[in-house]
């Protein structure tokens, strides 16, 4: 898949909001937050210096913002995300950025049943992909039935949960698959993650490991859903299959987290039922091997809703002041053996993955390895004193 035949932005863009960010060179030499308008890329960071900022706004205000506040014309989007997946700088040097800073990236797991049973599959694994083919069938034996069926927390799960106690299959992802209770977890740290055409990163201790598409949502500190984009949160099956406190570190490395091309608004053509109704769509293209896999996730089958993931993410119980992006989880599991048989999907460096859906457009992002890709080194403080340098620092800061 070449560069001129990705279309990085929604189908409907003409009608769609799409706001993010990018660098600009000296002599700002800082992030912008940009809106997308009529084809070209408008800095509105005069009206608000973060993407933070931004959705601290309300719904109506916000829109205003982004569709007509006075900005600088920083050149047509086409060129850019052109650029941007030939791994060169835009016009005038501009580079595409993820589209959060200062939020908490959050994630939930297992919340398709295909991504459960791999999950249990990978604890009872130990880490090994040779033993996955064997227990996935023994596995698929002793639940039966069809787990997407089942309400978490509800009486069938709950006798399900029963049954499978005393079978002695039970798992903690099991427990959060379809018990009353989500698992939220930190996935990457603000400020830290990729953009769109950027390289993700994998652990150099890792051997089995994939792409995990899926929708992101952009929450502000007032648990308002104010829009969407796409991530890859990428996973290390081995790591977190050795044990489930190993978490942190399959999750959270150098660039180990890609979010963009760019946050979709919410508005009257593009609402949480979108979402609701949403088909995720992956590509991985090997280019040492050719290999070739693709495959789809579809929002209808996810096992709870995504306001309840918010609600169960920030309430009364926590906070988030500048507001979180949280992942959904993904139904995309791959499992197609690629260097020998019976040893399943995992990652050579320089894969392309490419994560796409209508209402969003498209993420594409290279494989490297976590301690080989640009460190991560633009955090808080740094932004802090750029934003202070060029004035737009907030008043409330």
């Amino acid at each position: 898949m070449t560069a001129q035949h990705i279309n990085s932005l929604p189908d409907d863009a003409a009608q769609a909001v799409l706001v993010g960010r990018v660098w600009r060179p000296a002599p700002v030499d800082g992030p912008a937050v940009v809106a997308v308008r009529a084809g070209r890329l408008v800095d509105i960071s005069r009206h608000a210096p973060t993407v933070s900022d931004l959705f601290e706004h309300d719904s109506a205000s916000l829109l205003a913002i982004a569709r007509d506040a006075e900005g600088e014309d920083l050149g047509d989007v086409d060129a850019l995300l052109t650029a941007t997946l030939n791994g060169q700088a835009g016009e005038g040097g501009l580079r595409l950025l993820a589209p959060c800073d200062l939020q908490a990236i959050k994630a939930c797991g297992v919340t398709f049943a295909v991504s459960l049973l791999e999950r249990v599959i990978e604890e009872q694994a130990k880490g090994i992909p040779a033993r996955a083919a064997e227990l996935r069938a023994e596995l698929q034996a002793s639940f039966g039935g069809n787990l997407a069926d089942i309400e978490p927390g509800g009486e069938a799960a709950m006798r399900l949960k029963a049954e499978l106690i005393e079978r002695g299959l039970w798992s903690q992802y099991m427990e959060v698959g379809i018990g009353p209770d989500a698992e939220v977890f930190t996935k990457s740290q603000p400020m830290s993650s990729v953009g769109h055409g950027d390289a993700v990163g994998l652990h150099p201790s890792s051997h089995w490991n994939n792409p995990e598409p899926e929708v992101v949502l952009a929450v502000n500190s007032r648990a308002e859903v104010v829009g969407a984009t796409l991530g890859n949160d990428v996973n290390l099956r081995d790591i977190e299959g050795r044990s489930a406190l190993l978490l942190g570190k399959a999750k959270d490395n150098n660039a180990s987290c890609a979010i963009g091309p760019f946050i979709r608004l919410f508005d009257a053509g593009f609402t949480i039922d979108t979402l609701r109704g949403a088909e995720l769509r992956m590509l991985i293209e090997g280019v040492d091997d050719g290999f070739e896999l693709s495959g789809s996730s579809r929002m209808r089958e996810i096992s709870r809703d995504p306001l309840d993931l918010v609600a169960q993410t920030c309430g009364a119980h926590h906070q988030y002041p500048d507001g979180f992006m949280l992942f959904l989880g993904t139904m995309f599991s791959p499992i197609k053996d690629r260097d020998a048989a019976g040893g399943g999907f995992t990652h050579h460096m320089g894969d392309r993955v490419a994560i796409s859906t209508p209402s969003l457009g498209t993420l594409v992002n290279t494989v490297g390895r976590s301690d080989a890709l640009p460190a991560w080194t633009f955090g808080v403080r740094a932004l802090y004193g750029n934003l202070a340098r060029r004035g737009l620092l907030p008043a409330s800061a």
